[in-house]
């Protein structure tokens, strides 16, 4: 494994040259599919960049809604885990355990925060363009 550059330098190069060389000197439907490229690099890096911890910030979501479980260190067992515990929330909802009470709330704050978590990686600038403070009005209204 090397040092440098880091795979987050690599993508922020690759992300700076389309942006800065490759769509200028494009049009059309190809401009567009740089951008695309250009953004999908920018989702990955930020994906990368705050992905243990939401990751972790999850799993203790999940515990508090479905009791506590040994969290899993490494990343790729983690994720599994995650959705295993994500399918188990699942049935308990198809079965109404969610439909009132306190259960209910809890899921709800679970699955807002999950969906924010995700939003900021994928378009940050919505919690900006909403309120200029990091949050969304829009998705604070949601239950």
């Amino acid at each position: 494994m090397q040092d440098r550059p880091t795979r987050e330098e690599l993508l922020e190069a690759a992300q700076h040259f389309l942006e800065n060389q490759v769509v200028p000197a494009l049009e059309g439907r190809s401009k567009f599919h740089a951008r695309v490229a250009a953004n999908v690099l920018a989702i990955v890096g930020r994906e990368l960049a705050t992905e243990a911890r939401d990751l972790a910030q999850e799993w203790r979501r999940l515990d508090a809604v479905l009791g506590p479980a040994a969290m899993p260190l490494e990343i790729a067992a983690l994720k599994r885990a995650l959705c295993e515990r994500t399918e188990t929330l699942c049935e308990r909802i198809r079965r109404g355990d969610a439909d009132a009470g306190q259960f209910r709330r809890q899921v709800v704050d679970h699955v807002r925060q999950t969906v924010l978590e995700k939003l900021a990686a994928t378009n940050p600038r919505l919690f900006e363009q909403e309120s200029g403070a990091g949050s969304s009005p829009a998705l604070e209204k949601w239950d």
